[in-house]
């Protein structure tokens, strides 16, 4: 069984209320009737109901529930707690809460639903300012921000972060990455995260101002989250082999053995997991969007049915319970 696939089975222990904001696509209603079938989740799909029905080309909706945010009784209640939360007039709140992102943001926010897939049709940048605006961040995150699942050859399973949304973060929002993964890595994977702060230089063999940044970086997240495995400053090599680790750093009790590799910023991220992906033959699960106060994930464009049904596995085991 992949991965991927034992998400899905976890997730149907426990179906969650996902809401597809994307309604006018017809993929999201072909993933909701299976999503549905399957009892992967209770999808809520946002859209006008005629035009729904019709992209579903004669399939039975049953379990799927169709919300039309120009009609719905709760566009009121929405308005006056984004008006609140945001600090602006009420009139344009409403305006804002029509719109399907953003009305499928304010479900999730209110408990209306317990998570949120889109992407289909939106850009990425688009999905990730209607989840700020609405869900907004988990305490302690400034920012939304990334990883990856790669799941190597021999069945190895390491995460990555931050390889899609974070440019050049700073020490603080590099210890927000940090710990919010190693979070995640938990909830996901079912496993003790052990994290590696990633640098050029190990414990010290190495001077320079990007070195300090992961330094403070690893020191604010010990700080943020005592009570999780974590360690730095290691080259890569350090921090994933052990024989390495033993004459680097003998004294970390994370060199050698890290499942979760922190970048010090998007470059090498970016560059790390494609790598890994491409050379090292791994398979790359991902990005999967973090740091919101509740599950909120994106989709490429180019996804496909089974792309959505895999992320709305991940988005409903990332609410726990």
């Amino acid at each position: 069984m992949s991965l991927i696939e034992q998400f899905i089975q976890r997730a149907k222990q426990a179906p969650k209320r996902v809401v597809l904001p994307e309604g006018d696509d017809e993929r999201m209603i072909q993933a909701a009737v299976r999503l549905v079938a399957e009892g992967i989740a209770k999808p809520i799909v946002l859209g006008a109901e005629e035009e729904v029905r019709a992209l579903a080309g004669g399939a039975s909706l049953a379990g799927v529930t169709i919300v039309d945010p120009a009609k719905d009784s709760r566009i009121g209640a929405y308005s006056a707690a984004y008006a609140k939360n945001r600090g602006v007039a009420e009139g344009l709140a409403g305006r804002m809460v029509k719109r399907p992102l953003y009305f499928g943001g304010m479900m999730v926010a209110e408990g209306d639903a317990d998570a949120m897939v889109a992407g289909v049709a939106k850009a990425t940048a688009q999905v990730i300012s209607a989840a700020a605006l609405t869900v907004g961040f988990s305490e302690g995150v400034s920012q939304a921000s990334s990883y990856f699942v790669m799941v190597l050859p021999d069945g190895k399973v390491l995460v990555f972060a931050d390889c899609a949304v974070v440019v050049d973060p700073n020490a603080r929002e590099l210890a927000e990455i940090a710990v919010t993964t190693a979070r995640n890595a938990k909830k996901l994977l079912d496993v003790e995260p052990r994290v590696a702060m990633l640098s050029f230089s190990t414990k010290g063999s190495a001077q320079h101002a990007h070195v300090d940044k992961v330094r403070e970086a690893t020191a604010i997240a010990k700080e943020m989250a005592p009570e999780i495995l974590l360690d730095g400053e290691f080259q890569v090599d350090s921090a994933i082999v052990e024989r390495v680790a033993k004459k680097k750093c003998p004294d970390s009790t994370v060199g050698g053995t890290a499942n979760v590799l922190v970048f010090p910023d998007l470059d090498s991220g970016n560059m790390g997991y494609k790598l890994t992906q491409y050379l090292g033959n791994a398979k790359a699960i991902g990005p999967i969007m973090q740091g919101f106060a509740k599950p909120v994930n994106d989709l490429s464009r180019g996804a496909s049915v089974d792309d959505i049904i895999a992320v709305t596995a991940i988005a409903s085991l990332q609410c726990g319970g």
